[in-house]
């Protein structure tokens, strides 16, 4: 999820302007905010991150519509005790990255990201550890086989793109070599092995003259950027190995994925060497940036029905595209049309074995794609080809933005956002009381200080407010009046001036607490309980 959010707003930096004309870059970035909005709550302390809810043994056990799950929803975390630098890692990524996106838009918001990002990369790299060690109900399906080195690369990576800080320039200068950055020599790249990327990116950072005394590591990044390139091509040491009708082929289970990441790659470092006049230097000879541009569209092409089966691979593209997504929501019956009940079991016996389309069209999801051979079979139990994953799409949204705009020259390398302003990470601050524990008959309201940054001569201040009921019965309505409030706030619903229990918070049961946040320059808001109804 981190790694999709990471990848959507890599294309929005790069490619906004695209977007923005074919009337996409609102819907691209809310998109972004729909994950970030969730890591914020999934990061409630510096050093805690829920990495999992659930879990994929007993998820596949049913096949049930997403509104009807019965499966535990229990949530798994990494701490100080159970570190994951993979995990942290990455969402710092997807903070940073998103950080840069949100700049000019919802300044408030951006610097919120960048402040969580500073801290998951502190995080990180201080308990060291991967992430599945501590979440060990993930290694079944998401092990962590690259490791960490290369999360914290990427993080650091995206912190300097988004801070400008030098901290993280060194960073990279420092540990590229010891971390595998200048060591690796990568044919894929996606959601567990980031090298390729971040040799991507740090290939960028030495174009644009920005190395400094880290030029020679630096030079070592791109020379592995060069070779990932030049494998896709075909005209490397090593190459990507590639179907019959032209497509790259990684693996049987979900190779698309692999497609679409390395098509953003291509379709960014054409555009960097273009905007520094250079070419592509392959062991089969020079290669001009066009080609790298050409070779992201003729994957693209292949993905929406270009290929030898005449089969688009998104859902809903062309005249000839999968039917049979292997996708619970997809598969049954919305409950909008029909409310029975959809069990466990019951649903694999009535839905998941049916041989007709599906009922509900999974519109623009890319599937898993066909063998090695380009040979693809539409049916629902084929996971390995029919099943679809946001991170299958991430990467193609700056793809199909770039090649909406065609051959046109102009320099990636001009900022698209404000600069930001230099300075050091934030410090990671314990939690301070800030106001004593207010009590209005059975609600008690505490508040305290989990953040501050300051920015244009201006400390901002981020409040976590926690609502506790302390009656020994449910507490079913909540009215709060929340006066001096100059900034957003989240974690509750509102009504005019008044707000209460979000919307998804049916009641708060005795004893529990809820938690929301708050972000502005000044001292605690004034916040009040103004009714109460306990069930």
């Amino acid at each position: 999820m981190a790694f999709t959010v990471t990848m959507m707003a890599w294309s929005v930096i790069e490619y906004g302007d695209q977007l923005r004309a074919n009337g996409e870059l609102g819907n691209s970035i809310d998109a972004i905010k729909w994950g970030t909005d969730y890591f914020i709550k999934a990061h409630p302390e510096p050093n805690v991150l829920y990495g999992e809810v659930g879990d994929g043994n007993t998820d596949h056990y049913c096949w049930q519509r997403p509104e009807e799950m019965t499966t535990d929803r229990k949530a798994y975390r990494i701490d100080p005790s159970n570190p994951g630098s993979d995990l942290a890692g990455e969402t710092a990524a997807a903070m940073a990255a998103a950080s840069i996106v949100f700049r000019r838009s919802n300044p408030v918001y951006s610097r919120l990201l960048l402040t969580h990002a500073y801290q998951l990369f502190d995080f990180a790299d201080k308990y060291r550890g991967k992430y599945d060690s501590s979440i060990t109900i993930a290694q079944k399906y998401y092990r962590s086989v690259s490791g960490y080195n290369d999360e914290l690369l990427w993080a650091a990576a995206w912190l300097y793109q988004a801070s400008n800080n030098q901290f993280y320039l060194d960073y990279l200068g420092r540990n590229g070599d010891a971390m595998g950055g200048t060591g690796w020599s990568m044919t894929e790249f996606g959601w567990d092995v980031k090298y390729a990327g971040v040799q991507t990116l740090v290939a960028k950072f030495l174009m644009q003259g920005k190395a400094g005394r880290h030029a020679p590591v630096f030079r070592r990044f791109k020379d592995k950027a060069d070779f990932f390139m030049c494998s896709l091509l075909g005209k490397g040491s090593r190459n990507i190995q590639k179907t019959p009708g032209g497509l790259i082929f990684r693996q049987r289970w979900n190779n698309m994925q692999f497609v679409t990441s390395a098509s953003f790659l291509t379709t960014v470092y054409s555009d960097y060497l273009t905007s520094s006049r250079s070419n592509l230097r392959c062991s089969a000879g020079i290669v001009a940036p066009s080609q790298l541009l050409s070779f992201a569209k003729s994957q693209v092409d292949y993905i929406l029905g270009d290929n030898p089966r005449a089969t688009s691979y998104m859902v809903g593209y062309g005249n000839n595209f999968p039917q049979r997504v292997h996708h619970r929501g997809s598969s049954i019956v919305s409950v909008k049309v029909d409310r029975t009940f959809v069990t466990c079991r019951g649903g694999y016996a009535t839905w998941f074995s049916r041989k007709g389309s599906d009922p509900n069209l999974l519109t623009g999801a890319i599937v898993g794609g066909p063998d090695a051979y380009d040979n693809f079979a539409d049916r629902r139990d084929n996971y390995e080809q029919t099943e679809p994953a946001t991170y299958n799409n991430a990467p193609l949204l700056g793809v199909l933005a770039r090649l909406s705009s065609g051959h046109s020259g102009y320099s990636q390398f001009l900022p698209a956002v404000p600069a930001p302003v230099v300075r050091r990470p934030m410090p990671i601050r314990k939690p301070r009381v800030t106001t004593p524990v207010r009590a209005s008959g059975p609600v008690a309201i505490v508040q305290k200080v989990t953040g501050s940054w300051v920015s244009k001569g201006r400390t901002y201040y981020r409040y976590s407010t926690t609502v506790i009921n302390k009656s020994s019965r449910p507490l079913k309505s909540l009215n709060l009046s929340i006066k001096n409030l100059y900034g957003p706030i989240w974690g509750l619903s509102r009504s005019g001036n008044s707000f209460g229990l979000p919307s998804w918070m049916h009641s708060l049961p005795s004893g529990k607490s809820l938690e929301f946040v708050y972000i502005h320059s000044t001292s605690p808001a004034n916040v009040a309980v103004s009714s109460y109804t306990l069930a």
